[in-house]
């Protein structure tokens, strides 16, 4: 993951709203879904993106999928940005 994968990530309204969703707690796609304007599959393409760039994880739950965030994925962000602090 490369910084410029995360903030890609999360430059779309949608992904930051499920991380925020996410930040509460693990989730499901349906569960998800459910605070979006948006349909299942589209939830899903946004978690692909998220799971891409190492911000949230997934697990396998009997036949569902569950997502949370990933805090090494964020660590790896923050540490990209906590270069500027000092400059």
């Amino acid at each position: 993951m490369t910084a410029d994968d995360s903030f890609l990530a999360i430059s779309d309204a949608n992904r930051r709203h499920l991380l925020e969703e996410l930040r509460r707690g693990p989730k499901t796609v349906s569960e998800l879904a459910a605070g979006l304007p948006v349909s299942r599959p589209a939830v899903s393409q946004h978690l692909k993106v998220l799971l891409d760039a190492g911000l949230v994880s997934a697990r396998a739950e009997g036949t569902r999928r569950v997502y949370a965030v990933s805090a090494a994925g964020f660590r790896k962000l923050n540490i990209w940005l906590d270069q500027f602090w000092d400059a």
